[in-house]
C-alpha cells in the first residue's frame, strides 16, 4: 500500500496519508482562498484512519471558523498542514503538503465563488456534491 510523507514549512511537524485519497480536486471558496492565501486550493480526501502525525503533534494548532473546516498548521512555523472535516468523516491534506503524490485533479468545488475561471474540462460543481451536502448542481466552465 502506498504511503506519502509531507511536512509543515519548517519541518516541526511531518505526516503520513496511506493508501489513495478519496478525491482530489480544487476549493475556489472563499473562505480556502483567503486561508490558503491564494485563488484556488488544490486539496486531497482521505479518510482519518489513514492520516497520521508522525512527528510534532504537539506543535500542531487547529482553528475552526465553522464546524465544517478544523484547520490545522504548524504553531511554529504558521505551515499549513490539513483541514478536518467532521462532518463529512474526512481530512484534506493540502496536495503541496505531499510532495510526493502524484496530484489527478477530479472536480472543482465552490464553482461559483471562483475569481481564478479554469478551463480544464473537469466538472465544475456550483458548492458541493450532494453527498457532502451540497446542491450538486453543475455550473458552466
Amino acid at each position: 500500500m502506498p504511503s506519502y510523507k509531507g511536512a509543515c514549512f519548517c519541518g516541526a511537524v511531518e505526516l503520513e496519508a496511506t493508501g489513495e485519497p478519496a478525491g482530489m480536486g480544487y476549493c475556489h471558496c472563499r473562505s480556502c482562498r483567503s486561508w490558503s492565501g491564494g485563488p484556488v486550493n488544490a486539496f486531497t480526501l482521505w479518510a482519518p484512519e489513514a492520516v497520521k502525525v508522525t512527528k510534532g503533534e504537539e506543535n500542531i494548532a487547529t482553528f475552526a471558523k465553522t464546524e465544517m473546516s478544523h484547520r490545522q498548521y504548524c504553531s511554529k512555523c504558521g505551515g499549513h498542514l490539513m483541514t478536518r472535516h467532521p462532518p463529512l468523516n474526512m481530512v484534506d491534506i493540502f496536495s503541496a503538503t505531499l510532495p510526493d503524490l502524484p496530484f489527478k485533479p477530479g472536480v472543482h468545488v465552490n464553482y461559483a465563488e471562483t475569481v481564478l475561471p479554469m478551463k480544464d474540462g473537469l466538472p465544475k460543481l456550483k458548492d458541493f456534491p450532494a453527498e457532502f451536502g451540497g446542491s450538486g448542481e453543475m455550473v458552466a466552465e
